[in-house]
């Protein structure tokens, strides 16, 4: 009875995990040029979200007002690439709060801009119980993301700054 009880349980924590990043845990919407993004990045967000460029491409400027991170760093890296090739700023409104792979996406604005009273928060990434600062510099668990700030910055150094700010638990903002 008890392996049994414990097999559901366990089941029911996958499938709610799936179910989290199967949905799009964000909201997009368009106001003239103006695209506004809240919520987690999922899997499925850059599907939506290309979708919506695409019919609307008008759209000249990214704005993330509350976004807490993301599930899935290669799906923002996708969003990143794409919002870079296609020439869009991104902006933070003096109420926005963003974290994490929300703090990547904001970076590859063709320009970034920030009003005051705007909040970035960064913090290293945990694959399973190890914290990304605990990996050798030349890891291949770097790669992407190192990669990534790299062509959007054209540096490594900030991905470095994030990894040192805090633990994946916590925020340096």
């Amino acid at each position: 009875m008890f392996r049994r009880l414990a097999l559901i349980l366990l089941l029911a924590l996958a499938a709610c995990a799936t179910i989290e990043n199967a949905s799009d845990g964000t909201t997009l919407r368009v106001e003239g040029d103006r695209l506004y993004l809240a919520g987690t990045i999922t899997s499925r967000t850059p599907a939506n979200f290309e979708r919506l460029l695409a019919q609307n491409p008008q759209v000249r400027t990214l704005v993330p007002t509350q976004v807490s991170g993301s599930v899935d760093g290669a799906a923002t890296v996708r969003m990143g690439y794409l919002l870079r090739a296609r020439g869009i700023d991104t902006h933070l409104t003096p109420d926005s709060v963003v974290d994490s792979g929300g703090v990547d996406l904001f970076l590859a604005g063709n320009r970034r801009t920030m009003a005051r009273g705007a909040s970035l928060g960064v913090h290293s990434w945990r694959n399973g119980y190890r914290e990304g600062s605990s990996y050798p510099r030349s890891a291949p668990e770097h790669d992407m993301t190192r990669s990534y700030v790299t062509d959007m910055l054209g540096s490594d150094a900030f991905y470095w700054f994030t990894l040192a700010a805090a633990p994946r638990t916590g925020y340096m903002k």
